[in-house]
């Protein structure tokens, strides 16, 4: 029979180890402390809708400061005055300038040779000369014939007094017994034919007056009518000289030498660079908040001027809207055609704003929430927001100095009420 091993058992007393119960004791302490601190978190974090890397957000603080409303962007130097020039008339160009040439105002640029418009403008001076001459040629005739009538008005005034006398003698005559009363009755006769004799000459001589005058009067209006048609012409014709309606410098020559035109052909353009402009690019959202003699302020060159906005454009293309500033003062001498400046034009200024760094949040939530974020939690407040600037939104309710938000990748979000922000 194998004996066992139960005579070499022996009881062994343990002792209590007070060492590692009071590690025990400091642990479960520990874990009961971090999980009052960090239980609401924990909790929040479980209760959230989605979860998102921080490296795909940006953030902002809310701020309590000035308010700058402004808008940057680059402009380029183009002339207030840059008249295109025209053919009046179609025939053959000479240009007498060449590109970049620096012209005075009335120069000739370029002639235009027509001639039709010349032979017409001969033709028509001729037949104004034939007017003259029938006009000249009514007025004597006018005379001629006034006095021939003048000569019968008197003639019948001497007619009717030699009646009248003769009436008076034989009727003194016939009193005595000298005639016979026969003489008297003739007498009579012929100073009624006097009298109607000369009445008829009166009116010949006030109705051939009217009749001379209107025809004069006719030949002169022709004549006068004619004169307008050759000036009309003489001026068609000194424009064949196209002249430059300003100083400034020869822009772009459209046509080559020797060139025919139809008219209203594009010959020449002139640059006025004492009248020099910037025009910019505006977003159409900052447009309807520009106005006319608004300050803006135009660097370039190492220069800085002063500008007025002097001309907005009430069209609308590709988003954006085309402004002028125009110099504050004198013209800088240095500047050159198409040049590129900054522009940059205050809108509004002021203190004590509440404001946060502008971002994408904005459009997409159109400005009536964000998301505010407190230990590592994303969370949805609604908001209202005011005016904007380049780099920042005035913030009128639901943010307090000091928040910080998410400002732009709130896409992801996708309108979740809780984020979590992971790292």
């Amino acid at each position: 029979m194998i004996r066992d091993t139960s005579a070499q058992d022996r009881l062994v007393e343990v002792k209590p180890n007070r060492k590692r119960r009071m590690m025990l004791i400091g642990t479960g302490v520990a874990v009961l402390a971090l999980l009052a601190l960090f239980g609401p978190r924990i909790g929040r974090l479980f209760s959230a809708d989605a979860s998102v890397s921080s490296s795909r957000l940006a953030f902002s603080t809310v701020e309590r400061g000035p308010f700058v409303r402004d808008i940057a962007a680059e402009g380029k130097v183009v002339a207030a005055v840059s008249p295109t020039l025209y053919a009046t008339y179609g025939g053959a160009v000479t240009l007498k300038v060449h590109a970049g040439d620096a012209v005075k105002k009335g120069q000739v640029l370029a002639v235009v040779d027509s001639p039709e418009l010349t032979n017409k403008l001969a033709q028509e001076e001729s037949a104004a000369d034939a007017m003259q001459v029938d006009y000249l040629r009514a007025q004597i005739d006018a005379r001629k014939t006034r006095g021939e009538l003048q000569k019968a008005y008197d003639n019948a005034q001497i007619d009717e007094q030699g009646a009248q006398r003769d009436l008076a003698r034989y009727q003194k005559a016939f009193a005595q017994g000298a005639v016979p009363s026969m003489n008297v009755d003739k007498a009579k006769d012929e100073l009624q034919k006097a009298n109607i004799t000369l009445d008829h000459a009166k009116t010949d001589l006030s109705t051939n007056t009217d009749s001379l005058n209107f025809d004069i009067e006719s030949k002169k209006l022709a004549h006068d009518r004619q004169l307008l048609l050759v000036k009309d012409l003489q001026r068609q014709v000194d424009d064949l000289n196209v002249k430059s309606p300003v100083d400034g410098q020869v822009g772009q020559l459209f046509i080559a030498e020797r060139a025919t035109v139809a008219k209203d052909a594009q010959l020449v353009s002139v640059i006025d660079l004492s009248a020099l402009e910037v025009e910019m690019k505006v977003p159409e959202s900052f447009a309807r908040d520009l106005g006319i003699g608004m300050v803006g302020e135009i660097s370039g060159n190492g220069s800085t001027w002063k500008g007025l906005v002097s001309a907005i454009s009430p069209e609308v293309v590709n988003g954006e809207v085309a402004a002028r500033l125009r110099f504050d003062g004198a013209t800088p001498k240095q500047l050159r055609q198409n040049q590129r400046l900054s522009v940059r034009i205050l809108l509004d200024k002021r203190d004590n704003v509440l404001t946060v760094q502008r971002g994408s949040f904005v459009d997409e939530s159109g400005g009536s929430y964000a998301y505010i974020v407190r230990d590592g939690v994303a969370e949805k407040h609604p908001i209202r927001v005011g005016a904007s600037s380049i780099d920042k939104v005035e913030i009128l309710d639901g943010l307090k100095e000091g928040d910080s938000i998410v400002i732009s990748g709130t896409d992801s979000f996708k309108g979740a009420q809780r984020v979590v922000i992971s790292n």
